[in-house]
């Protein structure tokens, strides 16, 4: 394909591949001029054989036509059209599809997104125009050459036609994709029959035309086999939020690695290994991997987004349910409902040399942290130390039992319990940890610990009615959502441990790439303390005393877990002060101290 081929161009083709590879069979074209870059692509895929089309010049008649076609042969069929009211005339035959669940795939040109509401001819607002008859719809950016836009694109392609199938809820029916489209929009020469016949495949820009297609496995399956080619034993399971017991125990069981989030209900065990994120980074470990199972939605750690995005790694993701399947690098080569039985039980042989290097990493990560979070590192004080918020996550997973329940802030407090969680739980099941990261926002979490420490409360389970429930939060998710402290004298009893990390701000900016910006001057410092650090220089002793609620403040680690062994009632805050200034030197040094311990041990 000649370097000078226009995006829109490219992407077109790689996109009707795309679709010959998941098996359309037959695309319906309307005529028109923003669509070209499709017509161009279906006429040459046409040409070459893999796939047939049929062309109508009323959208309306296209679109029914497609809906014959899908009912004859059960199989999604693509409609392509220009923008504007051709994109309307389809409407009838959608809404025929939806009521009777026909897998159709509207294809509709639109103009790019600088020509939205200027004027320009045959632009109206195509986005939602199918409304809730389209089971799902995506409004797809103008291709610009950027790396990477085409591999983005038939990830949202391949999730569209799951859709269209009904593969995730057995509910088929209309998808569609608004595709925007920027001059020029034809090729400089056609391909020849040769180039896009079956077999050859039609060119793709670069490394993103061998992107391995993803297979999505239906819902009514009774669970998948996630071997895919190569050494099985060289398998990594993630377990995101949510991904439940099943994600450690089949780790057990197959002798896999477990890299858990501490919301994941997975942590723990001899699988899992410690500081997970830094050992990531050592890659005489891991560039030996080769699958990796995903269970829950990881959300916290870039070193595993790059990992899941690595081309070499085969990514099977188990995600039950309706709904999108977690896949934010868009690289997984298969989602399934569920795992096969067989998993969950031990495997009969296996080669347990790859299991052991990443304990032997997880057990020298672990010697890392927990020397930079002992009582000996902060003992002269946590204002003055540093990785002082890691010791104090450190000191809050110290006090509790399996029973407990800790609720978790996101930004730093969430990744800070990810490092030291278990460093103090060897001989026990680690706490049951609760965190908000659907969305991963800080708004509502005092609330959230509220609701989450009455049901906690709550005599159903008697084994359990002395647990307690804490809280681990950052001053900003605080000072968000401080009126969830407030309780009208006639609401049922809380009882409640709030330990806020006050440090003046947010640091979890200075941790990404803001922070090396701060770094280069003066003038960048204070842009970053003004709209990234935030500091506040609140008194919150005097908020919690406005709402009746007690505040306790500590300096050290060893006043802190004293005031949370202590008995008590009701809401209760623990403030905890810690320096804000090094936190991505902190953040850096650990990382690298982290990896050479490895790289040693290994």
């Amino acid at each position: 394909m000649s370097a000078g081929t226009p995006p829109s161009v490219v992407a077109a083709r790689a996109l009707v591949a795309e679709l010959v590879r998941h098996g359309v069979h037959d695309v319906v074209l309307a005529p028109g001029s923003r669509s070209a870059p499709l017509a161009y692509a279906v006429a040459e895929a046409a040409d070459g054989g893999r796939l047939e089309l049929h062309v109508r010049v009323d959208e309306r008649s296209a679109g029914f036509l497609a809906l014959g076609l899908a009912r004859g042969s059960g199989a999604p069929v693509a409609v392509v059209t220009t923008s504007g009211t051709a994109v309307a005339n389809l409407h009838p035959a959608v809404l025929e599809a939806h009521h009777t669940g026909v897998p159709l795939l509207l294809l509709t040109a639109d103009r790019p997104h600088e020509l939205r509401g200027t004027g320009a001819s045959q632009t109206t607002d195509q986005v939602g125009i199918f409304g809730t008859a389209v089971r799902h719809a995506v409004d797809v950016p103008a291709p610009d050459g950027r790396d990477g836009e085409v591999r983005d694109l038939l990830a949202v392609l391949g999730r569209a036609l799951a859709a269209a199938r009904g593969l995730r809820d057995l509910h088929p029916g209309p998808v569609h994709l608004n595709l925007a489209f920027r001059d020029p929009l034809h090729p400089a020469t056609l391909l020849t029959p040769e180039l896009s016949g079956p077999g050859r495949g039609i060119p793709g820009p670069g490394p993103d035309s061998s992107r391995s297609m993803t297979v999505v496995a239906p819902r009514a399956g009774e669970g998948a086999d996630p071997a895919m080619p190569g050494d099985p034993a060289r398998t990594l399971v993630v377990a995101g939020d949510g991904a439940g017991p099943d994600a450690r125990i089949v780790a057990e069981a197959q002798g896999w690695p477990l890299l858990a989030e501490p919301s994941s209900g997975a942590c723990g065990g001899p699988n899992a290994i410690a500081a997970y994120r830094s050992v990531l980074g050592v890659d005489e470990l891991v560039r030996d991997v080769e699958q990796v199972v995903v269970l829950g939605r990881p959300t916290l750690s870039r070193p595993v987004q790059r990992l899941l995005a690595r081309p070499d790694v085969a990514v099977t993701v188990v995600a039950p349910g309706g709904g999108p399947w977690p896949d934010a690098v868009r690289n997984a080569v298969r989602v399934v409902p569920a795992l096969a039985g067989r998993w969950s039980e031990p495997a009969a042989t296996r080669d347990g040399a790859f299991l052991e290097r990443w304990r032997v990493a997880g057990r020298a990560a672990a010697a890392v942290v927990d020397a930079a979070t002992s009582d000996a590192a902060v003992a002269d004080g946590l204002l003055t130390s540093p990785h002082a918020a890691l010791a104090v996550a450190r000191a809050v997973t110290s006090v509790l039992g399996p029973d407990d329940v800790l609720v978790v802030g996101s930004s730093n407090p969430v990744r800070d319990l990810d490092l030291v969680l278990g460093l103090d739980h060897a001989d026990r099941e680690p706490p049951s940890v609760v965190a908000n990261r659907g969305l991963a926002g800080i708004d509502g979490t005092v609330s959230t610990a509220v609701g989450v420490a009455i049901a906690a409360a709550r005599p159903r389970r008697p084994a359990r009615r002395g647990r307690r429930t804490r809280a681990l939060l950052g001053d900003l998710t605080f000072l968000h959502d401080v009126g969830g402290l407030l309780r009208g004298p006639h609401e049922p009893p809380v009882d409640l441990e709030i330990v806020v990390v006050n440090d003046d701000g947010g640091s979890i900016f200075a941790t990404l790439e803001h922070g090396t910006l701060a770094a280069a001057g003066e003038r960048e410092l204070r842009t970053f303390e003004r709209v990234f650090g935030t500091p506040h220089g609140a008194n919150l002793a005097q908020l919690c005393a406005g709402y009746g609620v007690d505040h306790q403040l500590v300096l050290d680690v060893g006043s802190l877990r004293h005031a949370l062994q202590a008995p008590s009632r009701g809401i209760q805050v623990v403030e905890v002060r810690v320096p804000r200034a090094d936190r991505l030197a902190e953040t850096r040094e650990l990382a690298d101290r982290v990896a050479d311990a490895v790289r040693a041990a290994l």
